[in-house]
């Protein structure tokens, strides 16, 4: 693990941050795709859990999460709206549901229903950090923030990567995995007014830059 921020830490990837997931205060914060069980377990090994939280339900987050919650006997939370998503009673990935690619990524990447037993909502604290609800890449996507030194666990609010590429860039959801783009905007616009002083996201490396990140949401479409 890389440890990013006191008590924060981030699953290994090779050969670069990818598909992320977080360790704070022995809560889990997402679960990768079915086939990241081995680097998730590996890091795990040894490390006290409480809880595996999920910033949202889509198949890159939380594939893995059954094998963790089971293995490890750790209940599994996440936002209100995402819990029929999690268990199995509407689509995990809800934007362009039809695509080609999103039909492979579901088979591939997609892990099985799993009971959430810890659903939760705006202003809840998750491993010591206050719950923002920001929807629009999915209805139950969440923010994790630190008040005590405005670190923020973002999921796929923003990515720091560019997919063409792997290399570094702060960047919207792509349209294609996301139900509503101006919805997500006004959530990217939600973190900016935290004043974070550190950006986790569920893609990419830690964006430390805030300068960079401010002038990236000045440049957002109004829409």
């Amino acid at each position: 693990m890389k440890q990013l921020a006191p008590g924060v830490w981030r699953i290994k990837e090779f050969p670069a941050p990818t598909i992320n997931c977080y360790l704070v205060e022995g809560v889990l914060i997402d679960a990768g795709r079915t086939w990241d069980r081995r680097r998730i377990f590996s890091d795990i090994e040894g490390r006290e859990l409480s809880m595996l939280a999920l910033t949202h339900v889509h198949p890159d987050h939380q594939g893995v999460a059954k094998d963790v919650c089971e293995a490890r006997e750790i209940p599994l939370a996440c936002h209100v709206d995402d819990v029929d998503a999690m268990e199995g009673r509407r689509q995990v990935q809800e934007a362009g549901a039809d695509n080609p690619i999103n039909r492979i990524i579901a088979r591939l990447w997609q892990g099985p229903p799993y009971e959430v037993a810890r659903p939760f909502g705006e202003g809840d604290e998750i491993a010591g950090m206050r719950v923002i609800h920001a929807p629009g890449h999915a209805r139950g996507e969440v923010i994790f923030f630190r008040e005590s030194d405005r670190v923020a666990i973002c999921g796929d609010v923003i990515r720091n990567i560019s997919y063409a590429t792997g290399l570094p860039g702060i960047k919207e959801p792509p349209d294609l995995f996301t139900y509503d783009m101006a919805e997500n905007r006004r959530s990217i616009r939600k973190l900016a007014d935290l004043n974070p002083s550190l950006i986790l996201s569920g893609h990419g490396p830690a964006v430390t830059d805030m300068a960079k990140f401010e002038r990236f949401v000045e440049a957002l479409p109004v829409d």
